[in-house]
């Protein structure tokens, strides 16, 4: 079996390595970018945050959500404009930075500015996708369909490695329960780890009901908190968050994202139980 660690380039020439043994890795940001100011803003507080805490941090946004529920949802500055945003912001912060991409032609530009490239959940069986990214040579964080389960990852898995082994996270964001409701299936986490990749978290999609609201998706961000915990008490490598200041008003994915002013206080508590694990181990 592959050893689960990634490297993650960072713009001061070192990198982050993901995986059992390394400091947790948290992705977080906006949904989408709405404004390179609220990006800042974010991605500021969360640089500030990790390096008091001691987690590897990688800014996230979209540059487009292609896979809104309605015609008419805002879907972000699209291609040229969010990578000269995210470009902007890799270099002037000193952070790495994560999209996703929703066609092969758009991986080679993004490849130019992006440190990790993400695969959405709905596209993560699209096999000329995912090789376009395996060919990037970049890390990919590659997001379980809600309609795929754990151990049929190995296949996207295996689509990847023929072009660039070891440069996959798998993340766990809920499968679908029902119409319009997700559950979190906490043996995931051994089971994709045991694929040879590290392991991430997706909080905040993973209380997301899809389509929920009509014309948007709902979510249900109380049950952010416990099954952060719980995830991390099973065992992951990195979290994946989406912070806004005022999610009520946020563009994108509002009700199932996290405030700004909130999340120190669980990343406390998750550290804590991280802690209490590696004493149990070494015990």
């Amino acid at each position: 079996m592959k050893t689960p660690v990634v490297s993650i380039a960072r713009p001061d020439g070192r990198a982050y390595l993901v995986g059992p043994g390394h400091p947790l890795l948290l992705i977080a940001g906006p949904c989408v970018l709405e404004s390179e100011e609220l990006a800042r803003r974010v991605c500021g507080t969360m640089q500030e945050i990790s390096g008091r805490l001691g987690l590897s941090y990688v800014f996230k946004a979209s540059f487009d959500k292609a896979n809104r529920t309605a015609l008419d949802s805002f879907r972000g500055p699209g291609l040229d404009d969010g990578l000269a945003i995210m470009s902007r912001i890799r270099e002037e912060m000193g952070v790495p930075v994560l999209s996703d991409v929703h066609e092969s032609i758009q991986v080679p530009q993004a490849a130019q500015i992006l440190d990790v490239i993400q695969i959405p959940a709905f596209l993560c069986r699209q096999t000329d996708l995912l090789q376009a990214a395996a060919a990037s040579g970049k890390p990919i964080n590659l997001k379980k369909g809600q309609f795929v389960s754990p151990w049929d990852m190995a296949h996207a898995v295996g689509k990847i490695d023929r072009l660039g082994a070891g440069r996959v996270m798998l993340v766990e964001r809920g499968s679908c329960f029902g119409y319009n409701n997700l559950v979190v299936d906490m043996r995931s986490f051994p089971v994709m780890r045991d694929l040879g990749c590290p392991v991430v978290f997706d909080a905040t999609h993973s209380v997301q009901l899809p389509g929920g609201a009509g014309h948007a998706s709902g979510g249900q961000r109380q049950f952010i908190a416990p099954l952060t915990r719980a995830a991390v008490a099973a065992g992951i490598d990195g979290l994946f968050m989406e912070v806004h200041p005022d999610p009520d008003r946020a563009l994108c994915d509002g009700p199932n994202s996290i405030a700004l002013d909130e999340i120190e206080t669980l990343l406390r508590q998750i550290l804590a139980i991280r802690r209490s694990l590696e004493s149990c181990a070494d015990a």
